[in-house]
């Protein structure tokens, strides 16, 4: 059986979900931790052509420390790449100013495919002016924690937005000298990731490289990234997403290889706010459990779609879900705080509803006179027998209506008993009394079910005559009530 009013409440958490949904959207448009298990638990393959030259602590025993060592060890390795027919020559290895400039350094370091690092800052105009090789930055964003994004260029002027102040990175011309077209931007590249193990097999020592320990042909064609790869030397290593401390080396090759492969491409903020406002209100509007079966499909979907490159902020999405759960909780808690008050037929308050009203109306009487108005229906036990109770409960449901649209701002109607109903009625003094009693006799003609009419009888008092008490108050509307009754009953 259909309940008069059975969810009150939806008019508001309906837009309410929606509001909150699309605001959820606008505050949280991606999800850092959710990327971070999805890029660990579905890693990318490096690229085959990459290859890594680690400058590691063997390299370090045999040659001394980084600072203190010859130009001529580079250019010998630059020229055993260069024989073998490496493709791109990678070298992530600040170097610092040097007055040795000779014609082996110029050439060595004036090869197209070579791309020298530089640091945050410093674009090399001006330094080694006899060097021709591309530069990028060496630089990659953790901002304090782990590295799980690039950039493609950074800003190196006063304006972040400027275009003629952008330094390509490293990863970026390496990119570039292999042959991508990689546009230069400051929007964050998210890094795929790749576990350090699966990369051994792309990585040999530098010490080998320059001691000939290598096969030309695991050379011939590669993209070889030379950097520090030494656990004992300070400073080179950077949190990764996985945990473990892993080299600049590492995740420049992860930056590499990330440009070489198909984009991840993100939502546009305006779908990630439609989407959760979206399915806020599905979930609002289907109820029971659905909005916790929504949010764990968004978060498969998560998992689906990122296979397909495509990052979806499912944490966000999941939320606005259980945010409609959270006020689907709370409207079920608002229906049962009011069942008690609340008559399920009709959607009017009860007895107990009135009884509590009117006892708080007649504390404020002197300020806010009121009067009551009581209606029973006559021939609601004729429709009951001859036509069945159902119609009988449609004719309540339509008498309900009736009072409440007849009544004005600051009126209360409730269903007072089987066939009774109750009007709190304020403002209104003894002199008032005639004329709501027509207005409401009024609202309630016509009355009928089938071919069996239906009257209403009804009976007004006034708080503001010489009553004592609430019960008073009843007690004159019922008299009234009842004297209008037995006059209609002798009129015929």
């Amino acid at each position: 059986m259909f309940h008069f009013h059975e969810r009150p409440l939806r008019r508001y958490t309906l837009p309410l979900a929606l509001l909150l949904g699309a605001g959820l959207g606008l505050l949280l448009p991606s999800n850092p931790r959710l990327e971070n298990a999805l890029n660990r638990s579905h890693p990318s393959a490096l690229d085959p052509r990459l290859l890594l030259v680690r400058i590691d602590d063997a390299t370090l025993t045999d040659y001394g420390l980084l600072h203190q060592w010859p130009r001529q060890l580079y250019v010998q390795a630059i020229d055993t790449l260069e024989q073998a027919g490496a493709a791109v020559i990678g070298l992530d290895v600040v170097l610092s100013p040097t007055s040795d400039q000779n014609a082996e350094l110029q050439r060595a370091f004036s090869l197209p495919n070579l791309v020298l690092a530089t640091a945050p800052g410093d674009t090399r105009n001006g330094l080694y002016s006899d060097w021709k090789a591309t530069t990028g930055v060496s630089a990659l964003n953790n901002g304090g924690g782990a590295v799980r994004q690039f950039q493609t260029a950074y800003a190196t002027g006063s304006d972040p937005a400027a275009s003629a102040h952008l330094t390509p990175s490293f990863a970026r011309q390496v990119a570039a000298q292999a042959g991508h077209s990689v546009p230069l931007d400051t929007q964050p590249h998210l890094l795929r990731y790749t576990p350090t193990e699966a990369m051994e097999v792309q990585t040999v020592s530098f010490r080998d490289l320059l001691s000939g320990n290598v096969r030309y042909a695991d050379l011939q064609g590669r993209i070889v990234l030379i950097g520090q790869d030494a656990s004992g030397v300070a400073g080179l290593q950077l949190p990764d997403i996985d945990g473990r401390s892993v080299s600049g080396l590492t995740l420049q090759a992860r930056a590499v290889s990330s440009l070489m492969n198909p984009p991840f491409r993100f939502l546009p903020q305006w779908v990630t706010v439609l989407l959760c406002a979206a399915l806020a209100g599905l979930a609002v509007l289907l109820g029971g459990l659905w909005a916790y079966a929504l949010a764990a499909l968004t978060l498969l979907t998560s998992v689906i779609l990122w296979k397909f490159d495509v990052v979806f902020p499912g944490v966000t999405v999941s939320l606005a879900a259980i945010l409609a759960a959270s006020l689907l909780a709370f409207e079920r808690w608002w229906q049962l705080r009011t069942l008690r008050v609340r008559d399920q037929l009709t959607g009017l308050g009860n007895r107990l509803a009135f009884t509590r009203a009117v006892e708080r109306r007649w504390l404020a009487r002197r300020e806010q006179p009121f009067a009551l108005a009581l209606v029973d229906l006559s021939g609601l036990r004729r429709v009951n027998d001859a036509l069945g109770r159902p119609t009988g409960d449609a004719l309540l449901r339509e008498v309900a209506s009736r009072l409440q649209r007849t009544k004005r701002r600051n009126d209360l109607v409730f269903r007072w008993g089987g066939d009774e109903f109750a009007l709190l009625l304020d403002q209104v003094g003894e002199s008032d009394l005639q004329a709501r009693s027509q207005a409401i006799e009024q609202a309630l003609t016509s009355l009928s079910a089938g071919q069996i009419p239906v009257w209403a009888n009804v009976g007004l008092a006034s708080s503001a005559g010489e009553l004592l008490s609430a019960n008073e108050l009843i007690e004159a509307a019922s008299r009234q009530r009842y004297r209008a009754k037995y006059q209609r009953v002798q009129e015929g």
